[in-house]
């Protein structure tokens, strides 16, 4: 049996369909219509956004699928305002690329959910504003906001240089920076694999509120590239700058960005002082101070070349190279992890990308009775019913 839908408002289904990018024929196809009684199913859609037909059910979730906006919003009775996402310091030609409709719906999701924990901490009378985001507004000078940043979090180069591993040294800042009050969130997708965000459109986004403000690493790149968004994005929090940041940095904020971030992680004598002969030894010196320093081998790379120790055609070769091999390799562990049986814990992954900071909240909410478990779901970005598994503290194994 099949359910019309009524009560639908055929101007939300327009501007949804716009802003997810598609056309009638390509927003057809996907949510499943097809040609039927001489009409092409772009025709018959058309039909529908102009209110002289009704939706099926069915067809209704896969518009919410698919343009990436939440069921009820079809029964809004006017379109709602654009959401205030901070400005865009990415320099990308083509704005209109679908991974940017991908993208949009990502930082709407996060602004959504950036919104619950600040109403959570408005609530809670110990809750206090971060003292250092937007404490260095107006400031241009890398070294100035480097000495600022070391300061408001306490890093020490040496702890992050002694875990044993790029991703635990991330797990490290991680922890210093949440301890500040600094909710650091991993995501690069839309909730699925097949919604993935390349980092060639983002890398990372900050919201700048005292009260809640969010970090968010897209999880697509290396984990030894981690480290170094998430000191960038700091950055911009002491800025006192929202916005989302993403391919080559040639704006002003992003150059400034990116030359902090990478002072607290690299000593400009390092890269003065690495021995490099123009062949393919240079790599091999690349990748030792990389590994010594729990960072990419492509910010090694791109520090020597603004250090102008490597031509613009060195650089870009290293990096493709770098990208490439990375590729491969996170081919080959995504190709074994197939292959092995069970699988890694939904559970532990998600608590991974979601951070303790945020899961704290959720749990303090959960247990105080001030966040039901269907608000505490969209806060977590989960269904209600995984709601309190994934809030238990996981066992420890017993030595």
């Amino acid at each position: 049996m099949v359910t019309i839908v009524a009560g639908v408002n055929p101007e939300i289904l327009v501007w949804a369909r716009e802003t997810a990018g598609l056309g009638l024929d390509d927003a057809a196809r996907k949510i499943g219509l097809g040609d039927a009684r001489g009409l092409t199913a772009g025709e018959r859609l058309a039909l529908i956004e102009a209110g002289e037909a009704a939706p099926t059910a069915a067809q209704l979730r896969k518009m919410a699928q698919r343009y990436q906006r939440p069921l009820l919003t079809f029964y809004m009775p006017a379109v709602p305002a654009p959401a205030e996402l901070g400005q865009d310091f990415r320099t990308l030609p083509d704005r209109g690329d679908p991974s940017n409709v991908l993208l949009a719906a990502l930082l709407r999701d996060v602004k959504a959910r950036q919104s619950l924990v600040r109403d959570a901490l408005e609530d809670d009378e110990d809750a206090a504003a971060v003292a250092f985001v937007g404490s260095r507004p107006g400031e241009r000078d890398a070294g100035r906001l480097h000495d600022a940043l070391v300061t408001a979090i306490g890093f020490s180069q040496a702890e992050f240089r002694a875990r044993a591993s790029a991703e635990e040294a991330f797990a490290y800042l991680r922890a210093i920076v949440e301890a500040k009050g600094v909710f650091v969130l991993l995501a690069g997708d839309c909730g699925h694999w097949s919604t993935a965000i390349d980092v060639s459109v983002f890398r990372g986004f900050a919201i700048a509120d005292p009260l809640a403000p969010f970090i968010v690493v897209n999880d697509q790149d290396a984990k030894a590239a981690w480290s170094f968004t998430l000191l960038h994005e700091l950055a911009h929090l002491l800025l006192g700058e929202t916005g989302v940041s993403g391919g080559a940095p040639q704006g002003a904020i992003e150059r400034l960005c990116n030359d902090t971030a990478a002072a607290v992680l690299i000593a400009p004598a390092e890269i003065a002082d690495l021995p490099l002969s123009g062949d393919a030894s240079d790599v091999t010196q690349i990748d030792a101070l990389a590994n010594r320093a729990r960072v990419s081998r492509s910010m090694i790379a791109y520090q020597l070349f603004s250090a102008g120790r490597l031509t613009t055609e060195r650089w870009e070769g290293l990096r493709d190279q770098f990208r490439d091999e990375w590729l491969a390799r996170k081919a080959r562990e995504k190709e074994k992890n197939r292959a092995t049986p069970g699988g890694p814990d939904w559970y532990r992954i998600r608590r991974h990308r979601l951070g303790p900071a945020l899961l704290s909240v959720a749990r303090q909410g959960i247990a105080d009775g001030s966040l039901t478990p269907t608000r505490a779901a969209r806060m977590l970005g989960v269904k209600p019913m995984a709601v309190y598994p994934l809030l238990a503290e996981p066992r420890r194994a017993l030595a």
